[in-house]
């Protein structure tokens, strides 16, 4: 599997985001369902704090990663929702987003502010594309004729 990321010299130089991301050869793609800022019992974690439901966003978005076999490295792909999108929001987020993404490969990604996520509470939904390398299947084992 090749993984390119592309920034094409007739579009402006983005910032903390890939213009377009391609991938090639044998992968499995990965579709994580938006996250929110809920703890394991469906609890909002951090009302009213963007740092504290970045961080919660980006460890369920970790734990869906690893279940299906991939992680940050793997992500392509990156679509957030942000109510109450200002520059303080929007820089503690991308603090947080800084510990997981490589600032060499970033993903293709958008941010888009809303006026109100699933729960009033909630002030930022992350959805994630990855990537993972097919892994070739052992071959299966033959019985030794005698």
């Amino acid at each position: 599997m090749r993984k390119q990321y592309l920034n094409p010299k007739e579009i402006h130089e983005p910032r903390f985001y890939t213009h377009a991301v391609t991938v090639s050869g044998g992968a499995k793609l990965v579709f994580v369902a938006g996250q929110v800022s809920y703890d394991r019992d469906g609890v909002v974690v951090g009302k009213g704090d963007m740092r504290a439901q970045s961080e919660q966003v980006f460890r369920n978005l970790t734990h869906s990663l690893r279940a299906a076999g991939a992680g940050w490295g793997d992500v392509v792909k990156m679509n957030g929702y942000m109510v109450g999108m200002g520059p303080d929001a929007v820089n503690m987020f991308r603090e947080v987003r800084a510990r997981y993404i490589n600032a060499k490969q970033y993903p293709a990604s958008t941010l888009v502010g809303v006026e109100r996520l699933v729960h009033e509470h909630l002030l930022l939904e992350l959805e994630v594309v990855a990537a993972v390398a097919d892994r070739p299947k052992p071959a299966a084992k033959r019985k030794k004729r005698r």
